[in-house]
């Protein structure tokens, strides 16, 4: 057999090696849970939430695990839970901590619970765009005790978080856009600080625009009223030069001469 001439050899085709195999991503709750660095908000030393359940309210701990982001707590002094006491205690500002408000929505002999998160420099629009987008006839903060009872959370922390799953969870678009916010923990113990975009992306959270409206101008203070000064008995308009309009002509002299400290004993 004649081998085949030089111009009819079968090409060979180098192969080329396959592609290395990616390794799969980190799905990114992963990636949240082990990026970031605590936060440094005030005075307050911020631990991962989720290794320091002992600082949480049971529903609090329970619902960690729904978040689709980092989560951390500090632990206060329960006498400095609520937001006033507890911005000027730890140094806080103000505009990083939001407020979880309990409504009570009633239509036709029902009532509907609800949370509402706002930043603290706000306050909820509970009778306006929460009645309304709930389709309630009436709305308003829910008693205190109905509130702890209804949450399982201690009044002063309650926080979205952890909430009975039929709860609607209004959450301002201001909360929902910031970067990090300090919330409640369940108790009066301590506090939770979360990005607003977890909190927005809670299993009942639904967004909403304008639900924080601007706090009410402080009263001006009424003006200082100076005390009244009690005269001595000798200073008198009376005497030297002066008369009352009454007085007899007889005793015109006497009166304009007269010291005004005779007749004082």
């Amino acid at each position: 057999m004649r081998p085949s001439p030089a111009g009819n050899r079968p090409r060979t085709v180098p192969i080329e090696p396959p592609p290395p195999r990616r390794s799969p991503r980190t799905p990114w709750r992963r990636i949240w849970s082990v990026a970031p660095n605590p936060p440094v908000l005030g005075s307050l030393t911020w631990l991962p939430a989720a290794e320091h359940p002992e600082l949480l309210g049971a529903p609090v701990a329970a619902a960690l695990s729904q978040l689709t982001g980092p989560a951390w707590v500090a632990e206060i002094d329960d006498e400095l839970a609520d937001t006033a006491a507890f911005t000027d205690a730890y140094g806080v500002p103000l505009e990083a901590s939001a407020n979880c408000v309990v409504v009570a929505a009633r239509r036709a002999g029902q009532t509907t619970m609800a949370a509402c998160l706002v930043l603290a420099t706000t306050r909820a629009d509970v009778n306006g765009l929460v009645r309304r987008h709930l389709g309630a006839r009436k709305a308003s903060f829910a008693p205190q005790d109905v509130a702890v009872a209804e949450s399982g959370m201690a009044y002063g922390g309650i926080t979205p978080v952890g909430l009975p799953s039929s709860w609607p969870v209004l959450v301002d678009a201001a909360v929902a856009g910031a970067d990090l916010v300090v919330i409640g923990s369940g108790t009066r113990g301590s506090k939770l600080a979360v990005p607003g975009a977890v909190l927005a992306a809670l299993p009942a959270a639904e967004v909403l625009d304008g639900l924080g409206q601007p706090l009410a101008p402080a009263a001006p203070a009424a003006p200082a009223v100076a005390p009244a000064v009690r005269r001595a008995p000798d200073d008198s308009d009376v005497g030297w030069g002066e008369r009352p309009a009454d007085s007899s002509d007889s005793d015109r002299r006497y009166l304009e001469d007269r010291p005004p400290h005779w007749g004082s004993d």
